[in-house]
């Protein structure tokens, strides 16, 4: 308990001066544990490692006894690009053209996890991880100001208990506990279609708290085949008071449902292949999901109807493959596509917020570095996309928006079983 509490200190620490821009599935990270991510985050239906409550809360007691400790350096490159020149004619809202990027490209994510038995059948686990975020950091001016950006950061801590059913079937369920913060820089030239333009932009960072539930199943349905579901309620957040011009419904962010659910084939005793599909409902959320036009013009940004960065709802495919090797060697791959949730009539607005990722691939290693230790590594690639329309308050056809992100992530962790 000792060795948690220290490690869940600095994990929390290192999280809450971190910055994460996990914004590959929209603004949700591929995946949860090093394990998990050399397979493109797939494994919903196999108890991989000590971050399975983040993605079925009915593997951690299948998984044993054990911690997890890890940091990824995540690395993404955003950018917009703007072509056409402002009209200038009154009542509309030109870009400046060109090519801007953004800055800060290298955040670190620290997670940790730990599951302990209780008896032979039921298991009690923490968890500590970022769940999602996103940032941009322009430093040329965007809507007319310098610099010009958001910051959105989630942690999820993930209390769980689960238990087995019998020796092929088990339960979960976790108690998600959530902390969020967010700060938005230059966005002043939206003062007039706010309902407290003082309470819009460039107030520092502001804090959010709340709960939600993840339930999962986990069944050996036979020695080759495995199944594996969970849901996650919506997280109900506190609003974000500084924002309250911002955000619809005054700053309210909650945090959107989502499910999973997979299966494992095992067609010899050293091959695992995964196949999940995610579902995530961003349409939960009014201030993700609402429409920017004809939002802004019939209500004030920050009140119900406000505007929002119309995203809509995502499914995602994953396939990871691992195969144990010789001299204590696992190898891992896997390759996840979704498409993604930012339509060509909202890139406006998300200029800010760019989540538009659809390829991940990634590539993972074990070794076992003595009795019941082991050193991962998982690496992604998120393959660069490309979303492009019009500027929505110019003249039709005078302007167009390019946006564009890619991203690189590196984790490495150290798991220790416990005998």
């Amino acid at each position: 308990m000792r060795i948690l509490g220290l490690t869940s200190s600095v994990v929390l620490a290192l999280t809450l001066a971190a910055s994460p821009a996990m914004a590959t599935n929209g603004y949700m990270s591929h995946g949860y544990g090093t394990v998990s991510k050399g397979m493109a985050g797939s494994g919903s239906a196999l108890a991989v490692d000590f971050l399975a409550a983040a993605t079925n809360p009915a593997a951690t007691v299948v998984v044993g006894p054990g911690i997890d400790m890890g940091v990824g350096l995540f690395s993404p490159d955003r950018k917009y690009d703007v072509t056409g020149l402002p009209s200038g004619f009154p009542g509309t809202f030109g870009l400046a053209p060109g090519v801007v990027e953004s800055g800060s490209r290298l955040f670190a994510v620290p997670h940790v996890g730990a599951t302990w038995m209780v008896g032979e059948r039921t298991a009690f686990s923490v968890a500590m991880y970022g769940n999602g975020g996103m940032n941009t950091n322009y430093e040329s001016p965007t809507f007319g100001m310098t610099p010009t950006g958001v910051d959105l950061s989630q942690l999820f801590v993930a209390p769980t208990w689960s238990m087995k059913l019998d020796d092929r079937h088990s339960v979960g369920v976790t108690a998600l506990l959530a902390y969020q913060r967010f700060e938005a820089k230059g966005l002043a030239a939206f003062g007039a279609f706010s309902s407290a333009a003082g309470s819009l932009t460039d107030l520092d960072h502001d804090n959010s708290f709340g709960a939600g539930l993840r339930v999962g199943y986990l069944g050996q349905w036979s020695k080759f085949f495995s199944v594996g579901a969970s849901y996650q309620t919506k997280v109900w957040m506190s609003p974000f008071d500084d924002y309250k011009g911002l955000f619809a419904g005054e700053g309210d962010f909650d945090i959107p449902s989502n499910f999973v659910v997979g299966i494992a084939l095992k067609p010899t005793e050293a091959i695992d292949i995964a196949l999940d599909v995610q579902r995530v409902n961003y349409s939960d959320v009014n201030a993700v999901g609402n429409a920017m036009l004809p939002n802004l013009m019939q209500s004030p940004l920050g009140t119900e109807g406000g505007a929002g960065f119309g995203w809509s709802d995502m499914t995602v495919g994953k396939v990871g493959v691992q195969v144990r090797g010789a001299a204590g060697f696992t190898w891992r791959g896997g390759f996840s596509y979704g498409e993604q949730p930012v339509p060509s009539s909202e890139v406006m607005f998300n200029i800010l917020a760019p989540g538009v990722i659809e390829k991940h691939a990634t590539f993972g290693v074990s070794k076992d570095v003595a009795n019941g230790r082991t050193l991962n590594l998982a690496v992604m690639r998120a393959f660069t996309k490309h979303v492009v329309g019009q500027n929505p308050l110019e003249m039709p056809g005078r302007q167009t928006i390019d946006l564009s992100m890619g991203q690189w992530d590196v984790e490495l962790s150290y798991t220790i079983r416990f005998r």
